[in-house]
């Protein structure tokens, strides 16, 4: 069954919506340290809404017709990079958003930066940056009319697998 246009749309508005929420939290969520309640719970919306982009991205794959067919193992390996970059991503998004509430839960006015703690910092803002770009491109990518339907690319695709 093919993906409808306005589905499509609106999934993909919604993933770019859940990414902005990321990149709006990574960008400000230090202007809050004054506030860790606030900031605690701008963390478990963002971990969630990662964790939600990953399980959309997973339902996008159970609705092509790739899928379907059987060939899960092709989906994989075109978006493995996305899929390990993911959960990557959302470990050292966790770890970062638990290690900063220990350490400022009691002294929020105070400077806490441990040498571990800007190394964290660095790691899941690049990751952040990679996560962005590959999710955003296997969003877009998974709206090609080929997952949908079957096509000659399927068939090769299906005919280089079973030799």
């Amino acid at each position: 069954m093919m993906l409808q246009t306005s589905s499509y749309s609106m999934v993909l508005s919604l993933q770019f919506l859940l990414l902005f929420y990321d990149l709006f939290v990574n960008s400000f969520s230090e202007l809050l340290r004054a506030a860790p309640v606030i900031q605690l719970v701008l963390f478990i919306i963002q971990d969630i809404a990662v964790l939600f982009n990953v399980i959309i991205i997973f339902l996008m794959f159970f609705n092509t017709f790739v899928f379907q067919a059987g060939l899960v193992n092709l989906l994989f390996h075109k978006f493995k990079g996305t899929i390990i970059l993911s959960a990557v991503y959302l470990a050292l998004s966790i770890s970062f958003h638990i290690w900063v509430m220990n350490l400022r839960w009691k002294d929020s006015n105070g400077f806490v930066w441990t040498d571990g703690l800007q190394a964290l910092f660095v790691f899941q803002r690049l990751a952040a940056v990679l996560y962005y770009y590959f999710y955003k491109r296997t969003a877009v990518h998974l709206g090609d009319p080929r997952f949908y339907q079957d096509s000659m690319w399927l068939r090769k695709e299906f005919a280089q697998i079973r030799t």
